[in-house]
């Protein structure tokens, strides 16, 4: 399954962060879907030429998340009612997947490198209000503390 998946050794942000941000965009996109198995911890390592730690690490996060299940004899599975399938929580509406596309092809016939497309939409984000599942218990430190962010 490491189709989709890479990691950039020259990158800033750690191999284990990359491997654990991409599967879990294909989970929140629905290219994978609950019930889904992921690559052995030694055979994705071996694919990406990494070391097996470093994906045990991603795994480890994503099964924090609830993203992922690791269970004996099965292997690793997306976890049911995990984000990208229907129904499951936080479930992404086709309606922002194809806004998405949209983005991502508007970048790319602009030239724009991921990096820049990323920062830009970090950027909007941290202007646009806040999250509407921002319920109690959560804090945006952003808005009481402008430079803690």
């Amino acid at each position: 399954m490491n189709a989709g998946i890479s990691v950039d050794l020259r990158s800033a942000t750690p191999p284990y962060e990359q491997i654990r941000s991409q599967i879990s965009s294909l989970i929140a996109i629905g290219a994978l879907t609950p019930g889904s198995r992921l690559p052995t911890v030694r055979s994705l390592a071996a694919d990406l030429g990494i070391a097996a730690g470093t994906v045990a690490r991603a795994y480890k996060e994503l099964e924090a998340s609830g993203s992922i299940e690791s269970r004996r004899r099965l292997g690793t599975v997306v976890s049911p009612g995990s984000r990208g399938g229907p129904g499951g929580r936080d479930a992404v509406p086709e309606s922002v997947t194809t806004a998405v596309g949209l983005l991502v092809s508007a970048s790319r016939d602009a030239g724009l490198s991921d990096e820049l497309l990323l920062d830009l939409v970090r950027g909007k984000l941290r202007k646009a209000d806040p999250p509407r599942n921002q319920g109690p218990g959560k804090v945006d430190f952003s808005r009481e503390h402008p430079n803690a962010l």
